[in-house]
């Protein structure tokens, strides 16, 4: 009777056992990660992103989009596995990263799928947007180097068998992005002809690889305007979609809905202020465009040296060596047209040369420098870039509110109307994800909303515009947003160090973080958890 009575006991410990181990909770002691393996991860899954290229064809097929998506799955999970709570925020801050990463890709497979649905995934020149593995520059100067030429020729003799393949994968297209690749292919048949006409002088042979492009270009435009009539779907990722996105990819902390009442509001202010302005500057001269390359260029190199001079003498944030007038951009206005911006550029260059003077290239400048294992890389999936738009944009309206222009006062003018501009784009960006509006309704949407009717519904640069943020959800509203983003990190630091705040600590600061989302950077610098708790 005893025995019977051990027996029992020791089969349910064994049983018990068995149910632990089946459990993970076993007193086995789990490998511990680092941060060290952390970087080997994420070195392993920027190899592992890259589509597999067979005989320079990048293989999009959806066998090959399969196979990835089921090994993302596994990168995943061993990203999951990590114990990063007693980690430093600033290393804890780069998991994240690394998950929105993943996130990002995961995001690809699931939602936007361009390698089935976009056909202007297989854009052959490369574009400021994600596309296939595989686009080829058209070189600017010719000769080209003899070392180049045969990579050169190897790479064009591939891009009409991936045009040729691009058909058979394109399985589920969306009719407006259809309607952008049409559009978007013409303008590569253009590119490719003039080249082609450029290498008569200089390297004739590559002449005949150089029109199979040109005729592989027009097959596939052809068979996407004989297609074109049977692709219905919308192009939008929807609400749903664009929410996860922004959470778990941009680890951005506001959904679609908050999104759309803020930018409403922006636009609504924008207007308003706007029209106060003009009240007040009633009685001044209107600013006139002007007309020549020779005044623009004078107006746009004062623009530059006011500019350079307002932040040193005001000491906003340290201002960088670089920091330096640049040549000013060309100046065409074929038949007296100017697109939105040109509007501005040619009455004051002064509010918008902001954005890459104080943005844009000094953020590349920092990039570029930054030798950490995971910040200082380049971020797929534009998760940095609300960031780098906030930044751009953002300093825009708060250099006005510095002093910028305070002696232009005709200009303080064309500040709101940028800020009008953005709003308008962004509430575009909302409504084509959310199906409520086409791309071409969006255009005229867009146009009706911008002030003073500078933006153009048939301008290229509107169309380029909104082509960006329906193949890049988020993109388009990220001007807007961002900046709110960086107003309520300004505030919440002001609020943290009372009369020790100071604007160039925390821009510096802000600077440093690197270009990671301001989510983390706000973690980061204000030990504030609120926002990243409701991200993860």
């Amino acid at each position: 009777m005893l025995r019977t009575k051990y027996f029992y006991y020791f089969f349910a410990l064994f049983i018990g056992f068995l149910l632990l181990e089946n459990l993970g909770c076993t007193t086995k002691t789990q490998p511990k990660r680092d941060y060290s393996d952390l970087v080997s991860l994420f070195n392993e899954f920027r190899e592992f992103m890259k589509p597999r290229v067979i005989d320079g064809v990048p293989d999009y097929s959806k066998e090959a989009m399969k196979r990835q998506y089921q090994k993302l799955k596994e990168y995943q999970k061993r990203l999951d596995a990590f114990d990063i709570s007693q980690w430093p925020v600033s290393q804890q801050v780069d998991y994240h990263i690394v998950r929105a990463e993943m996130n990002g890709l995961e995001f690809n497979h699931r939602v936007l799928r361009p390698w089935f649905r976009d056909p202007g995934f297989y854009c052959i020149i490369p574009r400021f947007e994600e596309t296939m593995v595989g686009t080829v520059s058209i070189p600017r100067q010719l000769l080209l180097p003899k070392d180049r030429i045969e990579n050169f020729r190897s790479r064009l003799r591939a891009l009409p068998k991936i045009l040729e393949q691009a058909k058979s994968n394109l399985t589920e297209v969306a009719r407006d992005l259809a309607t952008l690749a049409i559009k978007m292919k013409q303008r590569e048949h253009d590119m490719w002809t003039t080249f082609a006409e450029r290498l008569e002088a200089h390297h004739p042979d590559l002449i005949p690889d150089v029109k199979k492009v040109i005729e592989a270009i027009d097959d596939f435009k052809n068979w996407m305007e004989e297609n074109k009539s049977r692709w219905t779907a919308p192009a939008g990722v929807g609400k749903e979609n664009y929410n996860w996105l922004l959470k778990n990819v941009y680890l951005f902390p506001y959904t679609w809905e908050e999104c759309m009442a803020v930018v409403q509001r922006e636009l609504e202010r924008s207007q308003a202020y706007l029209k106060m302005e003009e009240h007040r500057n009633r009685n001044l001269p209107e600013l006139v465009p002007v007309t020549t390359r020779e005044d623009f260029e004078k107006l746009h190199l004062s623009a530059q040296e006011y500019l350079i001079n307002f932040l040193k003498q005001e000491e906003i944030f340290t201002v960088p060596n670089s920091m330096t007038t640049k040549s000013p951009p060309r100046y065409e206005r074929p038949g007296g047209f100017r697109n939105f911006f040109e509007e501005c550029l040619d009455r004051d260059p002064l509010p918008l040369i902001v954005h890459d003077i104080v943005g844009h290239t000094p953020d590349a400048e920092r990039q570029r420098h930054d030798e950490r294992p995971i910040r200082g890389k380049n971020r797929p999936y534009h998760i940095a870039g609300i960031r780098a738009e906030a930044l751009a944009t953002g300093m825009e309206e708060l250099l006005t509110h510095a002093g910028l222009l305070d002696e232009r006062r005709r200009s303080r003018e064309l500040m709101y109307v940028l800020v009008g501009f953005r709003a308008a784009r962004a509430a575009a960006d909302l409504k084509m994800h959310a199906n409520e509006l086409t791309f071409e309704e969006a255009l005229e949407y867009t146009a009706k909303m911008t002030p003073r009717g500078y933006a153009k519904a048939d301008s290229f640069l509107l169309w380029d515009d909104l082509e960006l943020y329906l193949r890049q959800p988020g993109y388009g509203m990220g001007y807007l947003m961002g900046k709110v983003q960086l107003d309520k990190l300004l505030v919440d630091r002001s609020r943290q160090l009372g009369n020790e705040f100071s604007l160039k600590q925390f821009f510096d600061e802000f600077f440093a973080a690197g270009m990671i989302p301001i989510s983390l950077i706000r973690w980061e610098m204000t030990g504030l958890e609120d926002e990243i708790n409701k991200l993860w």
